[in-house]
């Protein structure tokens, strides 16, 4: 069973992959099996208890809300952002939802959403359980799912919620690939032996399941979401949402640098401009616009930042080299996404920002010439530098430290590019045994590191 490049990057809403878009899938899952099993007539009480990690920073993440939109019938890709609020405002003063069926379900947020973050699950901390009843009680259907980041949801056995079932894996293909990948080695092996570039490997693996005009649609698409995304942060100003108030910045930024650009001549203004694009991402991604999960949404600015870069400043860059960057970037996260995790209640921030840092890298030595072996380079010297990274936002929002740090890591991931195109891809540290250094110092953290506001930054700013 393989992942596509596409289910890497999904479209989706702020401001947390895991957080929100997960838990309005695994609602969409369970009203889709109520319905299917003709159980939503029957239905009187709907209610979902958050453990964890979801429990623990839910409400700043958008958790609840999310949920009760994927009750309705809302997916993460098409939600209205307009119509959303009214829903939810409806919900919380009529106490009552209307299901995707049009019945109207008596719905109380306050009694149905269960906040239990001492609950941590064995399987994975980002867990939901929900259950459907009738109207004496009666349990009409109950399913425990796990929310494993990059909004990839899971759903645990039956009779054992401590176990999933090898064949649950969402996402995962069947059909057997021209070039199987479950290590870097495999791809730069595959490379070696054809002589084919990292992103035409990619490519000639997703022409298993589309073809190459669907291929290079989709990627477009991803794109043209990413350019809309950077363009409204560059222009929106206020105030995010949540108790910080932390001021937007991004449209400030992009009206100085535009000024100077006019005015001086500074070499290292590119390095501003890339700080404005991550910003303008994930001040969208805070107040919970669309944006594209590379890998995950708290990590949503590093890879458009690049991109932008690459289109703004790098000569001779072209459409063509956009979509091998994303094919490349797709491929360097499902490495991490199956042999270690890109969730950061599971290990930290390395695992979203980090795996950005390291796909941005490697994707843009591929565009800018890198040979395989520099690509391999580049993700790793992405990754090596953001191990042991905590996940510690403060008061659970997606905005302290998270803005910055995607700043940071897209600058960081231009400059791997850059060491790698200086080398010959010769290095000590394979990509490989550095996804296996971040699980394992993932795992080693304590939970208090990990997306639960309980330590670190998180801790630190509220004690001031």
């Amino acid at each position: 069973m393989s992942i596509s490049v596409f289910d890497i990057f999904r479209v989706g809403i702020g401001p947390s992959s895991s957080h929100t878009v997960g838990p309005m899938r695994a609602a969409n899952r369970f009203m889709d099996e109520l319905i299917l099993k003709q159980l939503d007539e029957k239905t009187d009480r709907i209610w979902v208890e958050f453990m964890g990690s979801l429990g623990a920073t839910g409400i700043g993440h958008a958790t609840d809300t999310a949920f009760q939109l994927g009750l309705m019938g809302m997916a993460p890709a098409n939600v209205d952002l307009d119509e959303a609020p009214k829903l939810l405002e409806a919900v919380k003063t009529e106490k009552e939802l209307m299901l995707p069926t049009g019945k109207v379900l008596a719905f109380d947020p306050d009694r149905d959403i269960i906040l239990s973050p001492e609950k941590v699950a064995i399987f994975h901390s980002n867990a939901m359980h929900v259950i459907a009843q009738d109207a004496v009680g009666n349990v009409l259907l109950s399913r425990r799912y796990y929310s494993t980041g990059g909004g990839f949801i899971v759903q645990s056995l039956d009779d054992n919620f401590d176990k999933v079932a090898d064949d649950n894996h969402e996402m995962k293909h069947e059909t057997p690939l021209p070039y199987p990948i479950k290590s870097a080695e495999d791809l730069l092996k595959h490379c070696e032996e054809t002589g084919l570039s990292i992103a035409e490997i990619v490519r000639a693996n997703e022409r298993t399941w589309r073809s190459n005009d669907d291929i290079n649609r989709e990627l477009d698409y991803l794109w043209s979401v990413m350019q809309d995304c950077v363009a409204r942060g560059l222009r929106t100003e206020g105030v995010m949402p949540g108790p910080l108030k932390v001021r937007r910045r991004a449209a400030e930024m992009y009206s100085m640098l535009c000024k100077q650009a006019r005015t001086m001549n500074d070499p290292l203004s590119v390095l501003d401009w890339v700080n404005a694009f991550a910003f303008a991402a994930n001040e969208q991604n805070a107040c919970g616009g669309r944006v594209v999960t590379a890998p995950t949404n708290g990590a949503a600015g590093v890879i458009p930042a690049v991109l932008h870069y690459y289109m703004k400043f790098v000569d001779d860059s072209t459409l063509y080299g956009v979509r091998d960057f994303l094919l490349t970037a797709g491929q360097i996260g499902i490495l991490y996404k199956e042999n270690a995790s890109i969730s950061g209640a599971e290990v930290g921030c390395q695992g979203e920002v980090g795996v950005a840092c390291s796909m941005a890298a490697g994707a843009l030595c591929q565009v800018l010439g890198g040979t395989p072996m520099q690509v391999e380079n580049a993700a790793e010297i992405g990754m090596e530098h953001h191990l042991g990274m905590t996940c510690d936002p403060v008061a659970g929002q997606v905005q302290i430290p998270c803005i910055e740090r995607n700043a940071v890591a897209a600058v960081k991931a231009i400059n791997s590019a850059r060491l790698a195109l200086l080398g010959d891809g010769q290095h000590y540290v394979s990509l490989d045994k550095v996804i296996k250094t971040m699980l394992e110092t993932g795992l080693d953290l304590q939970m208090k590191y990990k997306e639960t506001s309980r330590g670190g930054l998180a801790v630190s700013i509220v004690e001031c």
